[in-house]
């Protein structure tokens, strides 16, 4: 018989370094699940992608046991990897704070596909593309998709 979900808490926590304390222990320990397990079952899922962001959704039961799945990170994270920047602009129209290739932006495209809601590489371009001019990174070159 499946076990009934009593809910899903969504967290981003760095690869490798879930540890009891906030956000983590709150998060966890209010719904009464085993927060050293998590951190534990999180870490050694985790030790490749050591440092990044990950978002994870932790899907809890009503017998206190737990399933997670780490995501890939954020865009926006990736583009500031990629981009060397060290934030985002407060003025993005105006000020830019960094450049990147469309090869780029394909690249981040395709890593983050899994975890959009589009069907095509194109359309997932256009989406990390959107987030760089939001954030004031300006992307080098016309769009190579088919327009």
């Amino acid at each position: 018989m499946a076990k009934e979900i009593a809910g899903l808490i969504k967290l981003q926590i760095k690869g490798g370094a879930a540890n009891p304390s906030p956000p983590v222990g709150p998060a966890l320990g209010s719904k009464g699940i085993n927060i050293m397990e998590f951190c534990k079952q999180f870490n050694a899922r985790t030790q490749d992608k050591a440092g990044k962001v990950l978002p994870v959704v932790i899907t809890y039961y009503t017998d206190k046991s737990f399933d997670f799945i780490v995501k890939t990170p954020p865009v926006a994270i990736q583009l500031l990897e990629v981009s060397k920047a060290k934030g985002g602009s407060a003025e993005p129209n105006r000020k830019k704070v960094a450049e990147i290739t469309w090869d780029q932006v394909k690249q981040i495209a395709e890593d983050k596909m899994v975890d959009l809601n589009c069907f095509e590489l194109d359309a997932a371009m256009k989406m990390v593309a959107g987030t760089a001019r939001s954030m004031g990174i300006a992307v080098k070159g016309n769009f190579p998709g088919n327009n």
